[in-house]
């Protein structure tokens, strides 16, 4: 939290994470080469983000939430990643069953552009939203077939809700 109690923006923690990520990378690509070190940086960032959904998901519970979240308790967190005008979406579809949007803007993206990394910018964020979810809720799936970050015009989120298989 910054001194006025306001949360941290997420562009921000990811641009300090860049800034140290960047470092550790170029060593592995001196060391390993550049496939070597973007597996690293791939798992790492995975890692990095089923845990993060674990805090998040404790911290709803912490809240008063029973059992897992749910895509609109996670719709109502994506302020945290907007925040600054960070990401501009066009929401399509906004249920307990399904959350499909376009996302339109992307600073992420120019961002890791403007530090250098724009060849492993979708590791660093592309990467992270749907391993998110297997910490906040293995439930909630998502399927994207195109990114900002790699080039196209729009990001596709496309989430849905699974039941789960392993109730009886």
């Amino acid at each position: 939290m910054s001194e006025n109690n306001s949360p941290l923006p997420m562009l921000e923690k990811r641009r300090i994470e860049a800034a140290m990520i960047k470092n550790i990378y170029d060593v592995l690509v001196e060391r390993y080469g550049a496939q070597e070190a973007k597996e690293v940086i791939s798992k790492a960032v995975i890692q990095s983000a089923v845990e993060q959904g674990k805090e998040f998901a404790d911290q709803y519970r912490e809240n008063g939430g029973q059992g897992a979240p749910g895509l609109l308790d996670f719709a109502a967190l994506s302020d945290l990643w907007e925040m600054g005008g960070a990401l501009k979406k066009d929401m399509l579809v906004k249920t307990e069953e399904r959350l499909e949007y376009n996302m339109t803007h992307c600073a992420y993206a120019d961002m890791y552009k403007e530090m250098g990394l724009a060849d492993i910018g979708h590791l660093l964020s592309c990467n992270r939203d749907g391993t998110f979810c297997l910490g906040y809720n293995p439930n909630m799936k998502l399927e994207r077939t195109q990114t900002l970050m790699e080039g196209a015009p729009y990001c596709d989120f496309r989430y849905r809700m699974e039941s789960d298989s392993n109730e009886k």
